[in-house]
């Protein structure tokens, strides 16, 4: 069992990392983070991740993941409902009902925007 422990904190801190290296003004996805670190079906993995991010001394950028339609999703973590959408309009994000709509000009690829991760 500590095994799965000792993975499972290998994997949250692998999906931190990620998350802290996405710039201001871009969104990305829990798939995406889930294969850039070669676990392509882990998304729901990377989510309670995130999840359990708040915790953490350091600042996770975790109302920048979103699902793969670019809808907040995991907005309820985020103390009240609208806490994520006002995060990501501020950096630019346009969002109705609870949508991305420039999701695709703000999308960000681990995979290959990290070459040297």
């Amino acid at each position: 069992m500590s095994n799965n422990k000792q993975g499972n904190n290998d994997f949250f801190s692998g999906v931190y990392e990620v998350t802290k290296l996405i710039p201001p003004g871009r969104v990305t996805t829990y798939g995406a983070i889930a294969r850039f670190l070669a676990t392509g079906r882990s998304a729901r993995m990377v989510g309670w991740a995130l999840n359990a991010s708040g915790g953490r001394s350091e600042f996770i950028p975790a109302h920048r993941v979103v699902n793969r339609k670019g809808m907040l999703t995991g907005k309820h973590h985020f103390g009240n409902s609208s806490t994520m959408r006002q995060l990501l309009e501020n950096e630019g994000m346009i969002i109705e009902n609870d949508i991305i709509l420039n999701f695709n000009e703000k999308f960000w690829d681990p995979s290959s925007e990290l070459t040297d991760f």
